[in-house]
């Protein structure tokens, strides 16, 4: 028989977060995530988004073991101002028995009925900042810092239950050139003198703090069109300056500002820890950090995560200047491939902007959504 529970208390959140640690267990390709970062991002306490969203957590029990964990989230920004009456699920990790996905879904579908919702969709977060999307390519991939990793089978699971593609995913692996092209450098400077447009370096990570309000600006801007866009809010810049800024080497980030000093575009690449988190088994201490140092200072793979560009700026060859800088970055560092963050299928802008290059689509996720 299978029963399910919401949760609250720190030894079940605990049990929550470690769930998958024991289904992944013999995987070659999960990549679990800091233990204390997750507990830390569901904590109403801790996470700020709880300013503008609820959520509840379940288990599911067969035979008195856990078997399966779900978030039901609402994000009352969406629901409210963007007019989505849309129940949110993430955090979805089951053994392969449909029942048990079964039984965590209904508890979903019970939260949002209960507030006069629409429909659901998953596996997502908190925001269109959090991760996203069940994988359905690339499998035998370790995934990066900022992807879930599953099994094939939560995919049949959900189709099985009646759930539609909602959106989808791509990320590609890039071979970085071992020479900067001559025609991506004679194009940078003429984009550079035509905008009068200037390169900002930094000396180091406290150096890139007072740009940091003006790059989730101009993501607002760049994504604002999509349809999983969720305006960032103020105290989410404020908690993932906090978060990510102290992992950031800024070498690896580009800023482009015009003759004024206003910000205009910018890049923000990381050497990969997939393999350190690996190494870490979802502890910082003791010795877990120093896989990450490890991977700060020696890698050959990097992890593209957000790239932002001022639509004034669209389409008048900004990316020559981005890609110049951060190829010279990667050769200078020894990085030969370059992985990007997930981007909507749909977003073919971004997508063309590896065509001039080496690359691979080798992971594909989707989210999938239901009528309550």
């Amino acid at each position: 028989m299978i029963t399910t529970k919401e949760i609250t208390s720190k030894g079940d959140l605990t049990t929550f977060v470690k769930f998958p640690f024991e289904i992944y267990k013999n995987s070659p390709y999960y990549v679990p995530p800091i233990i204390k970062e997750e507990l830390d991002a569901i904590d109403p306490l801790k996470n700020p988004v709880f300013k503008n969203a609820v959520a509840k957590y379940f288990l599911a029990y067969k035979n008195n073991k856990v078997v399966g964990r779900i978030a039901a989230i609402i994000n009352w920004i969406e629901v409210k101002e963007q007019k989505k009456k849309k129940v949110r699920f993430g955090w979805l990790d089951m053994i392969d028995d449909i029942e048990v996905t079964k039984a965590l879904l209904q508890e979903v579908i019970k939260f949002g009925v209960e507030h006069s919702l629409e429909f659901m969709e998953g596996p997502v977060g908190f925001s269109n900042m959090d991760k996203a999307g069940i994988l359905i390519k690339g499998f035998e991939e370790l995934n990066t810092m900022i992807t879930w990793y599953n099994h094939p089978y939560y995919r049949t699971h959900l189709e099985q239950l009646g759930f539609e593609d909602a959106a989808t995913w791509v990320e590609y692996r890039i071979k970085v050139p071992t020479k900067t092209k001559d025609k991506v450098v004679k194009f940078a400077d003429i984009i550079k003198d035509r905008y009068n447009l200037k390169l900002i370096t930094f000396k180091n990570s406290k150096a890139i703090l007072p740009y940091v309000n003006e790059m989730f600006d101009l993501l607002n801007k760049t994504y604002s069109s999509l349809q999983t866009f969720v305006p960032i809010q103020q105290y989410q810049i404020d908690m993932y300056k906090e978060k990510y800024i102290p992992y950031i080497n800024p070498d690896f980030i580009t800023c482009i500002s015009d003759e004024k000093g206003k910000l205009i575009a910018f890049s923000i690449v990381m050497p990969s820890f997939s393999k350190a988190l690996k190494k870490m088994k979802g502890k910082m201490f003791p010795f877990g950090f120093l896989h990450i140092l490890k991977a700060q200072r020696k890698n050959n793979t990097a992890a593209f995560y957000l790239i932002g560009i001022d639509p004034e700026y669209q389409n008048k060859g900004v990316t020559a200047l981005i890609f110049k800088e951060m190829n010279e970055t990667f050769i200078r560092k020894g990085i030969k491939i370059v992985e990007t963050n997930p981007e909507l299928e749909e977003n073919k802008a971004i997508q063309a902007l590896w065509n001039g290059y080496e690359h691979e689509l080798h992971k594909m996720r989707r989210t999938y959504k239901k009528a309550l």
